[in-house]
């Protein structure tokens, strides 16, 4: 007991100041309080995913994060060494590190649906087609396609650079950030490293600290199975991301909001570094009253709910049918809902949970707005222990609601009537460009109206979502959903460099290209640029002379 008292007593007498500093989604916050003591000070770092570290010191000294600055660059400089030296160029090199992914993904299948488990209570399922069959696929066409992809493409030259030939080579670009999104947090972080991996790059990839277990684990795994020269993972949240982004990267791919894309491509304009920024939006689905309501009604509910509880940039955001139809479609796309998670929808294993109780409360608000709390038609049931909101409808949702103004990303459906469903064009367009758009019609005239007049980064015409699946097809946004686009070979071009490259012998130097330009050599000159057969052998003949 002397000797409790006596530490205690030491602890009284020299704790006399502590400072406390956080940071968070919205960034950084001090708070200080200072008492008349000396000597010893408490900090305390606290990132947005509530990992805390503190420290006592006697010496009142700044107390720096795990990760800062000066660590993020002494990463990039060892980086750069490496690709400097020319290690992640070759082919050989490229093709190893992508085999090393593949069996990655066959050997660590059960802990990576473990990890969406923990962060999403994602489905066995769900998981494996949205996540590890999509982050396979990509690793074999890569693998498949590399050699090809590779080669030079041979292009054709003009008659001004005659005799020449010519050709595009793609060349990666050197060290890149990958930064990921918490929503498909496997996928979405591993296929834009593939695309950099099979272009030659050194790859820094930061995972998304929301889903912490997915996190981990890619660090890990990247870790073992990966060449750690050049493919690092760093783990963190805001003050690791801003570490990152203070330094100067050759590529930054960034899958997220349109908000952190803002700050992501305002930091990469410091330095000129391009990028790529896979956002969101509110992403339509039309329906044509001519339509097969059974069909459609599946393929909506299998792109809104089945795909991650609505929790998916490419989700369907709202619904435009007309007043006649809305009746039959909300009954037919109840029916369905209870056909595949059952009449209890809360007790259903079919469905991902909400990732946090940020965004549990930022969709019930939505739900709550007073214009909108009594549109809902369908569901609505919520249990904030358990991270779950029902699947819900609402109809007629004002266009100036909450839900209709920002993408909901989550479990909750409007429809929307219009008189006639070319109305509801204009009522897209007045809205930021989304990343995809839907239409259900059977109608020609209206596919290709709807083709031709929507802007978004992707349509599907009956069906959801499975444009994504398709490597021939760039994924990528336009306007407020994004700019840039990849899969397949189209993520080998984002983080490759396009170089030109012309060819000449010293044959056929002719004159006419060097001053002093007499009248002779302009009516030459002329005539090889007409693009007249007749004029271009007279020159070259040397029928224009002074």
């Amino acid at each position: 007991n002397c000797i409790i008292c006596f530490v205690f007593s030491l602890i009284f007498r020299c704790f006399r100041s502590y400072s406390i500093v956080g940071v968070g989604l919205l960034g950084t916050f001090t708070y200080c309080h200072k008492y008349k003591i000396n000597r010893v000070s408490f900090s305390s770092s606290i990132p947005s995913y509530y990992r805390c570290r503190a420290t006592l010191s006697t010496m009142m000294e700044e107390v720096k994060p795990a990760f800062d600055s000066d660590k993020a660059a002494v990463l990039v400089n060892e980086l750069r060494k490496t690709f400097n030296s020319g290690k992640t160029k070759s082919y050989e090199w490229r093709i190893s590190q992508l085999e090393s992914i593949s069996k990655m993904i066959d050997e660590k299948e059960k802990e990576i649906v473990e990890a969406l488990q923990k962060d999403l209570s994602k489905p066995e399922l769900e998981a494996f087609l949205s996540e590890i069959l999509m982050a396979r696929s990509s690793c074999k066409l890569a693998l498949k396609e590399l050699k090809q992809w590779m080669m030079p493409q041979k292009v054709e030259t003009s008659l001004a650079t005659y005799p020449s030939s010519a050709e595009i080579v793609a060349e990666p670009l050197g060290v890149v950030l990958v930064i990921s999104t918490w929503n498909f947090p496997f996928s979405l972080s591993l296929d834009p490293v593939i695309g950099a991996i099979a272009a030659g790059n050194a790859v820094v990839l930061k995972p998304s600290e929301i889903a912490s277990a997915t996190s981990s684990l890619l660090s890990r795994l990247v870790r073992e199975y990966m060449d750690k020269s050049a493919i690092i993972v760093v783990e963190g949240a805001v003050a690791e991301t801003s570490a990152l982004l203070e330094q100067k990267w050759d590529k930054i791919f960034f899958t997220g909001g349109a908000r952190v894309g803002r700050i992501v491509m305002a930091a990469a304009a410091k330095n000129l570094t391009p990028v790529t920024l896979e956002l969101g939006g509110k992403c339509p689905a039309v329906v044509d009253s001519n339509v097969n309501l059974q069909v459609t009604s599946r393929r909506i509910v299998a792109g809104k709910w089945v795909c991650n509880n609505g929790q998916a940039c490419i989700s369907v955001d709202y619904i435009i049918t007309t007043k006649e139809l809305a009746p039959k479609l909300i009954a037919t796309l109840v029916s369905v809902v209870e056909e595949i998670f059952g009449k209890d929808l809360m007790e259903s294993k079919e469905r991902s949970r909400i990732i946090n109780s940020f965004h549990f409360k930022r969709l019930v608000n939505l739900l709550e707005e007073d214009k909108v709390s009594n549109k809902i038609v369908f569901g609505g049931q919520r249990e904030e222990s358990q991270l779950q909101i029902a699947p819900t409808i609402l109809l007629d949702v004002p266009e100036d609601s909450m839900i209709m103004q920002e993408e909901i990303f989550g479990p909750l459906l409007p429809i929307i009537t219009v008189e006639r469903l070319e109305d509801s064009f204009a009522m897209i367009n007045r809205k930021p460009k989304p990343l995809a758009a839907y239409l259900f019609s059977d109608d020609e005239q209206i596919k290709r109206k709807f083709v031709q007049n929507i802007y978004a980064g992707g349509i599907a015409i009956n069906d959801t979502i499975l444009q994504v699946t398709v490597p021939t097809l760039p994924f990528g946004g336009v306007g407020e959903s994004g700019m840039g686009s990849y899969h397949g070979k189209f993520s080998f071009d984002a983080f490759s460099h396009k170089k030109a490259v012309l060819y000449r012998s010293f044959a056929g130097d002719s004159p006419t290209r060097y001053p002093p330009y007499t009248p002779g050599k302009k009516k030459q000159i002329k005539a090889l640029l007409s693009g007249k057969l007749l004029n271009i052998m007279l020159a070259l003949l040397g029928f224009y002379k002074d």
